[in-house]
């Protein structure tokens, strides 16, 4: 996948740690198809004997983008400064990512049609409007009529809509509410926003999810999706609670309303 070009500075990206050497890893970025240096000063914090406590041959993950070079050919990385919040949420976003790209490889061949044309009449309306995954998500509940709406041919979107609702395992139950938001500084709107990414990077069952909408500011919706009610409510708990802790810290404050 190289033809993205190059990983930007403080992103966070997926990588294979290919090699091991006395000096740091070599690895793979997974997004853009380029080798990257992890060096021993980003493996970790704290001092330590051995580079394989923290990274193995094989083994996936998640680094922040230090430097690059492109005329060099150089990209430097980090592991220590990325986040266990920050982890969760890029591996989610990767897995789903790869999900959303077997999908419409699936409707590419149910219609005959090549992925190009499936990624461009339909992928991209998906993805602007909601994200792709997420996009595909919302047709395998509510079928085909969402992505119609997008201006995605009608065969495609009824065909998508199918291979969604065949291979995303939708999680049995939902719990929701109304978090309400508010701060008075200057730069209010971010904070606002790393509260709501506080919620959703909570450590939670592989299988839930959980989703954050704008109603009308100050408001936001905040959905839970769990195999059972005791682990979506418990997941609910803690997301809003790191959503108004986020904010209360930030010098802003916030209320929580349960839906029935």
């Amino acid at each position: 996948m190289g033809e993205r070009g190059w990983p930007e500075v403080g992103e966070l990206v997926v990588a294979t740690v290919r090699r091991i050497t006395r000096y740091g890893a070599y690895v793979l970025l997974d997004e853009y198809g380029r080798e990257g240096l992890l060096h021993n000063s980003e493996i970790s914090s704290t001092w330590f004997r051995n580079i394989r406590e923290f990274v193995r041959e094989g083994q996936k993950v998640i680094l922040k983008v230090l430097r690059v070079d492109p005329g060099k050919g150089h990209v430097d990385l980090s592991l220590r400064r990325v986040s266990g919040p920050e982890r969760r949420e890029k591996l989610l976003y990767w897995k789903r990512s790869k999900k959303a790209e077997g999908l419409l490889r699936s409707a590419s061949e149910k219609l005959g049609v090549p992925l190009g044309e499936i990624q461009a009449r339909a992928g991209a309306l998906i993805e602007k409007e909601f994200g792709l995954y997420e996009g595909l998500e919302r047709a395998a509940r509510e079928g085909a009529g969402v992505l119609l709406g997008l201006g995605v041919p009608k065969e495609m979107a009824t065909t998508l809509a199918e291979v969604a609702r065949e291979k995303i395992r939708r999680p049995a139950v939902e719990v929701k509410g109304t978090l309400e938001l508010q701060c008075p500084r200057p730069n209010g709107v971010v904070l606002i926003r790393e509260a709501l990414t506080s919620a959703k990077g909570v450590k939670r069952p592989q299988d839930s999810q959980v989703d954050v909408y704008v109603v009308a500011a100050p408001k936001y919706r905040i959905e839970v999706r769990a195999e059972n009610y005791r682990e979506a409510e418990q997941v609910l708990k803690e997301s809003t609670e790191a959503a108004l802790r986020s904010i209360t810290e930030a010098g802003g404050q916030g209320t929580f309303q349960r839906e029935k």
